[in-house]
């Protein structure tokens, strides 16, 4: 029997719907299958442990209802994963055959496999994509790495700051006449690595509703990171990106795009760029058009962020607020992270959650009318903490549960859990 999504031809199993709802009522997350179902509510996703990208994909997957899976090595004293937010973990010992037969029993019963190992190291467990759709051809196995699949780099390690260097947008990021900068481990771990799998997870399951069959889903973080840049490459041609690096209109070269230093040693963010825009931060600025050179005049900008730059010094960045709030201008606070619940439009929003341990980060975006994320608040799991709750709900006996916990197979933590 299937539970078919109104307005779609996608249907889920109905034993997955009411599983994932009657673990959810367990965890106070609903209450009842008669409370709005969250978008991916009844999904299976088996996440192997990595770093930065493939958890956050699992937790966006979390969020919007996916019943959520980290499968931990055994011996290990904590994890790295900051973004296990409603996740589940089970510990398994993959040095060893049984404990390789256990995840391949866990990925065969699920909807999605994401893995972030390198090229090649799921096929020596024979858990490959092929060996895992043979047995279950519904699946989708996204596989997230640096360099992708196939090319000369498949197989070598990296970083954000490398995938970005090969995307070609390293190059042109950074201030004028300074070395190439990369922004954090942004744009290729998260945005070209979790983001673009996600996304890629539900075009998959999308295309699934009509087919019945799952694939393999390559994501490179080299492509996925050229890919949410290719306004960049686009907006060559209409003059936008044609001066060198930090001297263009969006990459800090405008006078009017840019941040400054307000009297209490705050900041703001400066982004005028249409002229009616640019007129209203001239206004608010008290500066006479007439005393200042043409806006779009590229080599009078250094003398124009000159006076910008002096001009937002003699007001403190609340002072900036009480002019510029209510206008066109573009001119916001540049907000801390500790300040950001607190501002009034985001407030207004909740675009900001507390967990139970009162620490803060974004809601999941975006906002569904009908089926919203209700992101989990409780802490993370432990390692280990739901070994035996899954194996026992994935058909594994209880005496064959404790057979692997003796031999060092698996891990179970719950006692730790309940203190």
């Amino acid at each position: 029997q299937y539970y078919k999504i109104k307005h779609t031809k996608l249907q889920i199993p109905v034993s997955f719907v009411l599983a994932s709802s009657t673990r959810a009522e367990a965890s106070g997350q609903v209450q009842s299958l008669k409370d709005p179902i969250m978008a991916l509510a009844g999904l299976r996703v088996i996440e192997l442990a990595g770093l930065a990208p493939a958890p956050f994909c699992g937790m966006i997957l979390a969020d919007f209802g996916a019943r959520v899976i980290r499968v931990d090595r055994t011996k290990m004293a904590m994890t790295v994963d900051t973004q296990a937010r409603g996740k589940q973990s089970v510990a398994l010992n993959l040095k060893s055959p049984k404990g390789v037969a256990v995840l391949k029993k866990l990925c065969v019963q699920s909807d999605v496999v994401l893995e972030p190992y390198r090229k090649g190291v799921m096929e020596k467990m024979g858990l490959g994509p092929d060996d895992l759709l043979k047995e279950n051809p519904r699946l989708i196995y996204a596989r997230l790495t640096g360099y992708g699949q196939s090319g000369s780099y498949s197989k070598a390690a990296g970083h954000d700051i490398n995938y970005l260097a090969m995307s070609g947008l390293l190059s042109m990021l950074g201030r004028s006449s300074e070395k190439p900068h990369a922004p954090m481990n942004l744009m290729a771990d998260f945005a070209g690595g979790g983001l673009m799998c996600a996304f890629g997870i539900v075009l998959a399951l999308l295309e699934r509703s009509r087919s019945g069959q799952g694939q393999i889903i390559d994501v490179s973080m080299v492509e996925g990171a050229a890919y949410v840049g290719s306004f960049m490459w686009k907006s060559r041609s209409i003059g936008l990106w044609n001066h060198p690096r930090g001297e263009n209109l969006l990459d800090g070269g405008a006078p009017f795009y840019d941040t400054y230093r307000t009297s209490d040693g705050k900041y703001v963010a400066v982004g005028a760029i249409e002229p009616q825009f640019y007129q209203q931060l001239l206004q608010g600025l008290d500066l006479d058009p007439a005393d200042l050179p043409a806006q779009m005049n590229v080599s009078d900008w250094p003398k124009l962020r000159q006076t910008f730059t002096h001009v937002f010094a003699t007001k403190t960045r609340a002072e900036w607020g009480q002019i510029f709030d209510g206008t066109d201008a573009c001119v916001t606070p540049v907000l801390s992270p500790d300040e950001v619940v607190s501002h009034p439009h985001n407030r207004a929003r909740g675009s900001f959650l507390k967990d139970a341990h009162g620490e803060i980060s974004p809601r999941p975006a975006p906002v569904l009318s009908r089926s919203p994320a209700e992101p989990s608040l409780s802490r993370d799991p432990f390692i280990g903490e739901h070994t035996r709750s899954v194996l026992q709900e994935y058909g594994f006996e209880k005496d064959q549960i404790e057979e692997f916990l003796s031999a060092g197979i698996i891990e179970c933590k719950e006692a730790k859990a309940r203190l």
